[in-house]
């Protein structure tokens, strides 16, 4: 395969390049002059709407069409960036604002300006203080440069933006919880609708966008929209950020256009599993997709069409590869574990779903399951399944599900190897004692 186009990652590495100086060097805010001086607002929202750009965030809907739901008018509006990465397995937009805070702040900036917006908030992960940190100097450096305050390139378009850190509540990354906590209270999800276009943080239309959908939209302003799309699919357009970890060789971040297949981003880029190992299976989005084994998913294509066809989903780009190596039961019950810890208990079908997932799988690991907690194991993921108030309780019935589905004779031999295991215990526990007791019958 050869080397992928940049664009997101293109001299990702370049010293300095987290600094405003190298950034403009690189011809950095040259796309938010261009969205301010020479289009107006109408027209910056439609070259994003023509470059048909997906969100890179999970749920894959247009933003062109989510900022077009924004209502126009005098009244408050405002533009969240959703940095709150929390996915087991995702770490793109990490190193993104640490390497290129800028492009995240010029793709806030020109996002706001599509919609009227003169209030913007980046909800950073509590966890990534460190690129907090980083984000909070780019900001003040485009503060100076006059990129943020009143009147930017003097065209009477005025923005504030504001870096908010969270406290390590994976909730929060879910959108309604998020502009709960942005507003100082519990993050818990709020009921749908109202959606944030009509009534988001403080109750004003808001447009939330992802990390990396965001750091596209300078690029979507100055290629234009026509040269946007000339990377990936029809319907999947752009490049993709994918972050690979799990067993492979090269774990990392790379950029490659969607409809590339997952063979090339497994063995091509992230260098395929260990030595004399075989891909038992793999999440392609993040922690919260339905498993693909290797046989069924190698060779499709990456993109958001593809992976929903084929029964799982793109998710956010992160990309977790298993193979023959591993036990799938700790590794399914290691994650009920984390979805049980992160639910806010809000609603019934996720508080008790998650838990009663989590007992289950420890029976069957412990080898005390009976065939009744495979078939109430199925049961509880269907249960879960659309009735939860946020998709967090799906985020573990899904790939959980997915597990017993394609694997249901690896987790009932687990059970039973560990059941055969316990009753070995129990008779060499018993032989001694045996050996030892006193003699009742006749010398």
């Amino acid at each position: 395969m050869k080397a992928p186009p940049l664009r997101l990652l293109e001299d990702i590495d370049e010293p300095g390049l987290h600094l405003l100086e190298v950034y403009e060097r690189r011809g950095g805010y040259s796309s938010l002059r261009k969205a301010l001086t020479e289009l107006d607002q109408d027209e910056v929202l439609q070259r994003i709407s023509d470059s048909e750009i997906r969100g890179r965030g999970g749920a894959g809907f247009p933003m062109g069409m989510k900022a077009g739901f924004v209502p126009k008018g005098d009244m408050d509006k405002y533009l969240i960036c959703n940095a709150d990465e929390s996915e087991p397995g995702a770490f793109k937009d990490r190193v993104l604002i640490q390497k290129n805070p800028h492009l995240l702040v010029e793709g806030c900036i020109i996002g706001a300006r599509a919609i009227g917006a003169n209030q913007a908030f980046i909800y950073i992960r509590g966890e990534y203080a460190h690129q907090a940190d980083i984000l909070e100097r780019a900001v003040a450096e485009a503060y100076t440069a006059g990129y943020l305050g009143k009147d930017i390139l003097e065209i009477g378009f005025d923005l504030e933006l504001v870096v908010h850190r969270g406290a390590g509540a994976y909730i929060c990354g879910e959108e309604m919880a998020l502009l709960d906590s942005l507003e100082g209270k519990r993050g818990n999800p709020r009921l749908k609708p109202p959606f944030p276009a009509n009534a988001g943080v403080y109750q004003g239309p808001t447009l939330l966008n992802n990390v990396e959908t965001l750091c596209n939209v300078p690029l979507i302003v100055g290629l234009g929209a026509e040269e946007f799309r000339k990377l990936g699919t029809e319907q999947s357009i752009g490049t993709k950020v994918v972050s690979v970890s799990g067993n492979v060789q090269r774990p990392g971040n790379y950029e490659v256009p969607m409809g590339t297949t997952v063979r090339e981003i497994i063995y091509d880029l992230a260098g395929g599993p260990p030595e004399g190992r075989e891909i038992k299976c793999f999440f392609p989005g993040g922690s919260s997709a339905p498993v693909l084994t290797g046989d069924e998913g190698l060779d499709l294509r990456y993109d958001f069409e593809t992976m929903a066809q084929a029964g799982s989903m793109l998710g956010s780009g992160s990309m977790i590869v298993v193979d023959d190596s591993q036990p799938l039961v700790p590794l399914a019950l290691r994650l009920a574990e984390f979805y049980r810890h992160e639910s806010c208990g809000k609603c019934v079908p996720c508080r008790e779903g998650t838990n009663w997932t989590v007992k289950m799988l420890e029976r069957i690991d412990s080898g005390e399951a009976t065939p009744m907690d495979f078939e109430l194991l199925v049961q509880v993921q269907t249960n879960i399944l659309g009735n939860c108030l946020c998709v967090l309780g799906d985020s573990m019935a899904m790939p959980v599900g997915s597990m017993l589905a394609k694997f249901r004779h690896e987790f009932e031999r687990h059970a039973a190897e560990a059941r055969a295991r316990n009753e070995g215990a129990l008779v060499e526990q018993s032989a001694p004692e045996l050996a030892a007791a006193p003699s009742i019958g006749p010398a």
